[in-house]
């Protein structure tokens, strides 16, 4: 049996004088405005998402409009985001939505759909449709383990987890905000319970927190050590025409960075690639390719990327696949390990800086 659960009647005092004003909350009710503010904020902070929110709404005001999108114009607005799955995913789920005339309402039907898992589900039954579900993110995860004083390490504690945060919606107040309680579960670990220097003294569950009292509540939760993360490396290719723009491409639809546009290069590989090797995926073979000085390095959540960038121009007449872009304009468009090869490629003055307008 779960411990006693804290009083959802103190959270939720403690919510309605200091909730966050957050820009997705002005609408609660839409489904969409929800979704796309969840997906949005998986692995991205608050702050970097709340304008990105509003530009991509203006865009693509309601979830027909996203679905009738060209997946080109969809990953235009989505650059810089990162996670880039995340824009796949959401480009298809909002085709099922559209083809099923609107979201459905319970967590079930919700996880069903195209890149929706069990968090997002949640999320979006319990704060759009009131169903009294808690979706257990890292917020929600830190209370509980806190409350509870539960000790055992993440991943392996997330059942538990799940288990006693759902305990909580048990009580009468919880189940009859269900979307208030969520909502105040979520800003209490954003802004009293977080991960360092949590104010103990200003919580609202102060008095039932297990992890206060054994003096414990900053060292939790506990996560399992991480492994080290592999590196692979990459050659890519900076091919400029003679008005100095820039040679992109398309990547794969499927994988890391699917459908994005970027630099032209290799796969991604633990071992390095020596230069003829590296050639043989030039975009135009037979230039003058040359290694422009340094390196770029870019983190993925499974590994480590390093790049080397080599340089050429395509001479007039000749032809090769892809797009050309401006530096500037390719800068808005490009997702972030790309980004880093252009600096790479600004710092060895091979390209203007796009703050130049080139």
């Amino acid at each position: 049996m779960p411990a006693a659960a804290p009083p959802a009647s103190a959270l939720l005092h403690w919510y309605d004088r200091h909730r966050r004003a957050l820009p997705w909350r002005e609408t609660l009710r839409d489904p969409y405005r929800i979704w796309l503010s969840e997906v949005m904020l998986q692995q991205t902070t608050v702050a970097a998402v709340a304008p990105r929110w509003r530009r991509f709404l203006d865009r693509f005001p309601s979830v027909q409009a996203l679905a009738a999108a060209p997946w080109e114009d969809v990953a235009a607005e989505w650059a810089g985001l990162g996670y880039y799955a995340r824009a796949r995913n959401l480009h298809a789920c909002a085709r099922a939505v559209a083809a099923r005339n609107g979201f459905p309402d319970t967590v079930e039907e919700l996880r069903a759909l195209p890149g929706i898992g069990a968090y997002t589900a949640a999320a979006i039954a319990a704060i759009a449709f009131d169903r009294p579900v808690v979706p257990l993110d890292g917020n929600v995860e830190r209370v509980t383990s806190r409350v509870h004083a539960v000790e055992e390490a993440l991943p392996g504690a997330r059942p538990r987890l799940a288990a006693l945060a759902q305990h909580w919606m048990a009580q009468p107040e919880a189940a009859g905000r269900p979307a208030d309680f969520v909502q105040a579960l979520f800003d209490l670990g954003a802004t009293i319970c977080t991960p360092r220097n949590p104010a103990c003294a200003l919580c609202p569950w102060q008095a039932e927190c297990a992890g206060r009292r054994a003096g414990i509540a900053d060292t939790l939760p506990r996560k399992a050590p991480k492994r080290a993360r592999p590196t692979r490396m990459g050659v890519h290719f900076l091919l400029r025409d003679a008005q100095g723009r820039l040679l992109l491409q398309r990547r794969p639809p499927k994988g890391l960075l699917g459908g994005m546009p970027g630099l032209p290069g290799t796969p991604w590989r633990a071992e390095g690639w020596d230069h003829a090797e590296a050639l043989a995926h030039a975009p135009a073979p037979g230039l003058d390719w040359h290694a422009l000085p340094g390196e770029a390095r870019h983190g993925f959540t499974h590994f480590e990327l390093r790049m080397t960038l080599l340089a050429a121009t395509l001479p007039p007449g000749m032809a090769a696949e892809g797009e050309w872009w401006a530096p500037a304009e390719a800068a808005r468009i490009l997702p972030g390990a790309m980004l880093r090869l252009l600096a790479l490629a600004e710092a060895a003055g091979a390209v203007a800086s796009p703050a130049g307008g080139a």
